[in-house]
């Protein structure tokens, strides 16, 4: 039984490090939509995946990629807020995802691979897992090379911006982190709900502090313990494993905000 459960439980600590900490860089540039936005066009792409006859991974990867790489030009031509143009892109990417669905031949709502939307316990293999690890390093790497300039953007953007700090490619190199954490995490969360992974562990942890570097120490803690319970919770009752996990990452977060000082802290 450890066999086969033993990647799961390494993916869910992996998945829940690794949206906790990216969570809380989009949570601190007010990209909220970022989640369901990314999550939606990966489903779009592996739709588009079973399609074609090709495994789902290999389109919702660049698929996701694409549309954070059209979030930029899109943003600037416009003149609207990149938060704006995510809530444009989410409905988008969606009916884009049931349109391959409905074309695809045969009964697509019963195919194996449609467990990349809702999350599999079993379905996860070594593979995902370093998937996974990779895309939490390139992250780890890319905070700590440019922590500065990472800082400086998601402190005061507009600021940095004047001091010459290139903050507009270190947001679209979030996006795309983002992403790829999304894309990493569709096997064990699904991407209809892995959004509830990248914020509310981040929202949790805003709950005791608003020094953004705790933030960005326990959100990945929290976002582990929340994955890994979570899978606990898929196996022990039978749940989808990204039903079970969202729920939990939901009651960490409420239990989060019961327990916050700043609830507590006199007007």
């Amino acid at each position: 039984m450890w066999q086969l459960i033993l990647p799961t439980l390494v993916a869910a600590v992996l998945a829940g490090g690794l949206g906790g900490l990216l969570g809380a860089c989009a949570l601190r540039l007010r990209l909220s939509a970022v989640g369901y936005a990314m999550a939606h066009a990966a489903f779009a792409g592996a739709a588009l995946g079973l399609l074609l006859g090709l495994p789902p991974l290999a389109l919702a990867f660049p698929f996701a990629l694409f549309v954070a790489a059209l979030l930029g030009p899109i943003s600037e031509a416009s003149g609207l807020p990149a938060d704006s143009v995510l809530a444009i892109l989410f409905p988008l990417t969606m009916a884009l995802g049931f349109l391959f669905l409905a074309l695809t031949p045969g009964e697509s709502m019963a195919s194996p691979a449609l467990t990349l939307f809702w999350g599999s316990l079993l379905g996860v293999g070594w593979s995902d897992v370093l998937l996974l690890a990779v895309v939490l390093g390139v992250s780890l790497g890319f905070l700590l090379v440019f922590r500065r300039e990472v800082w400086s953007a998601l402190v005061e953007r507009r600021l940095a911006e004047e001091a010459g700090i290139p903050a507009r490619p270190i947001l679209w190199a979030l996006l795309f982190l983002v992403s790829a954490a999304v894309v990493a995490s569709l096997r064990l969360v699904g991407g209809l709900l892995v959004y509830a992974m990248l914020f509310l562990p981040a929202s949790a942890a805003a709950q005791f502090t608003l020094d953004l570097r705790a933030q960005l120490l326990l959100s990945p803690i929290l976002g582990a313990f929340s994955a890994l319970a979570g899978a606990g919770l898929s196996w022990g009752a039978d749940l989808p494993a990204g039903t079970a996990i969202a729920l939990t990452t939901c009651g960490v977060f409420l239990l989060s905000w019961a327990l916050s000082p700043r609830r507590r802290r006199p007007v």
